[in-house]
């Protein structure tokens, strides 16, 4: 071909936007041999581009370039631009008094926004998860996360995991189905990348992501991919949190991209503490507030309760090194 020109590779550029190219490749795409013109040019036209920010290089390696994604300026004035009310979630709800959470009237939920669970194992995330998706089956949630979905068959073939059935069939309050008896919900086999699988406008709900041991920072662009891809609906997200530790897996990066944070832990052998943690927008202070509850059959909340730290011990749970007769070592009593 005749030697290449800026326009050449420009034009080529654009279907490319967000990836990365290699000199290699684009040798490769345009037939051009060592030893001819355009060999070395280009090189010097990708770094003409990168002057115009079309390209950068990404550091890795010399000759690698990712291809700028262009955007535009987003008008706010000047056009019409509706103000749209915050989401119409449910917060779960105690079995026994059919009552929301008394703190979700005052946590301020919008589209786009992502909500945490993060607890100790066998304490209550994925019964919150569970409970989030029946209260709100009106909006057709979607699930997806290991809790849900097994392999089945020499082939590739999933199925729901006998303890996800067990415990919708405990939920006898949520009509799970429609007229025609098809699932009012999306049950997806995803165990990994997704944000590649969030279904838009809808409420996503992820039981659990796992994290590398070694990569736990990892936790923060991966809830950056959600929340890009969310759209009008919202995200519902569990992570395993150790005991006695103020944030899930991921610490600080756990919270960079959430609006509500739910923090659960256990407070006696039959009882979960739930903590509030980063709340974005609310209307009244909830942030810190603790709350306790039982559960019963895996999936209905009972009991549940504000408390506070008991004032005698100081939250410490023992007095005088000896256990603390006020609270019976739990470190909590009733609000």
């Amino acid at each position: 071909m005749s030697e290449i020109t800026t326009n050449d590779i420009k034009d080529y550029l654009q279907k490319l936007e967000g990836r990365e190219i290699t000199l290699t490749q684009l040798r490769s795409e345009f037939n051009i041999l060592p030893g001819s013109k355009s060999f070395d040019a280009v090189r010097n036209i990708m770094f003409q581009l990168g002057k115009q920010k079309i390209v950068k290089p990404t550091g890795r390696k010399a000759g690698n370039y990712k291809v700028i994604t262009k955007v535009q300026p987003v008008q706010i004035f000047g056009i019409k631009r509706e103000r749209r009310l915050p989401f119409d979630l449910i917060f779960p709800k105690d079995f026994d008094t059919g009552m929301e959470m008394e703190f979700a009237e005052h946590i301020v939920i919008r589209e786009h926004d992502l909500i945490t669970i993060g607890g100790q194992s066998n304490w209550g995330k994925t019964t919150l998860a569970l409970n989030f998706g029946g209260e709100n089956i009106h909006h057709r949630p979607v699930l997806m996360g290991n809790e849900y979905t097994t392999k089945v068959g020499e082939t590739v073939q999933f199925e729901p995991t006998p303890r996800l059935l067990n415990r919708l069939d405990a939920m006898t309050w949520i009509q799970w189905t429609d007229e025609q008896g098809f699932d009012k919900f999306t049950l997806l086999p995803v165990r990994d990348d997704y944000a590649e699988h969030i279904v838009k406008d809808k409420i996503n709900i992820i039981d659990w992501i796992n994290l590398d041991a070694d990569r736990l920072y990892d936790i923060s662009k991966i809830m950056d991919d959600i929340k890009a891809e969310l759209g009008r609906g919202i995200g519902i997200i569990v992570l395993q949190k150790a005991e006695g530790t103020t944030a899930p897996r991921g610490g600080q990066f756990a919270k960079d991209f959430t609006d509500c944070e739910l923090l659960i832990d256990k407070l006696s052998d039959r009882e979960s503490l739930l903590t509030i943690g980063k709340v974005k927008e609310y209307t009244k202070p909830v942030i810190g507030k603790t709350y306790a509850f039982s559960i019963s059959q895996g999936v209905k909340i009972i009991n549940f309760r504000e408390v506070k730290k008991c004032p005698d011990c100081r939250g410490q749970g023992y007095k005088a090194g000896k256990p603390c007769e006020t609270c019976n070592t739990k470190k909590f009593v009733d609000a």
